[in-house]
C-alpha cells in the first residue's frame, strides 16, 4: 500500500514514541490506549498537505536534520514508515494529532506535497 518511498507497516520503535508523545498532551493511561490501538489499526491514506493542514503544524525546511535524513533515505532507495495519528475533532477545534511521523509528513510534502502517505489513525476513546 502506498507509494514506493513507504514501508506496508510503522516500525516496531514508532509505538513507543507515539506513546511518549501522546503522554505530553494526554493522560498516560489513554497514551498508552491509543499506542495500542494504532498496532491493530487499517492502513489509510492521506495527502502530505492536507495532514499539515489539519494538524495545523507548520511544514518543516528541508534543511530541518529530521526531514534531511528522511529525503536521503528516500534518495537511497529506502523505505518510510507510515504515520501514527490521532483524529482531530473540527467541532471542537481539535486538531489531528501527529503521533509518531511529523518529520515523514515534512518531507513527503518536499517530494511531492500531493504524495498520498499511508497512516494508521484512531480516534480518542
Amino acid at each position: 500500500m502506498g507509494s514506493e518511498h513507504w514501508q506496508d507497516a510503522p516500525e516496531e520503535h514508532d509505538y513507543p514514541a507515539a506513546e511518549s508523545y501522546l503522554s505530553l498532551v494526554l493522560d498516560p493511561p489513554t497514551a498508552n490506549a491509543l499506542a495500542s490501538a494504532l498496532r491493530e489499526a487499517p492502513t489509510s491514506l492521506y495527502l502530505a498537505k492536507d495532514l499539515l493542514r489539519a494538524s495545523r503544524l507548520a511544514l518543516l525546511e528541508r534543511t530541518n536534520a529530521h526531514v534531511a535524513k528522511d529525503l536521503a533515505k528516500v534518495h537511497e532507495g529506502k523505505r518510510l514508515s507510515p504515520v501514527l495519528l490521532v483524529r482531530g475533532r473540527a467541532s471542537r477545534d481539535r486538531p489531528l494529532l501527529v503521533a509518531d511521523g511529523y518529520h515523514r509528513i515534512c518531507a513527503s510534502y518536499w517530494i511531492d506535497e500531493d504524495a498520498s502517505i499511508p497512516c494508521r489513525i484512531v480516534d480518542l476513546p
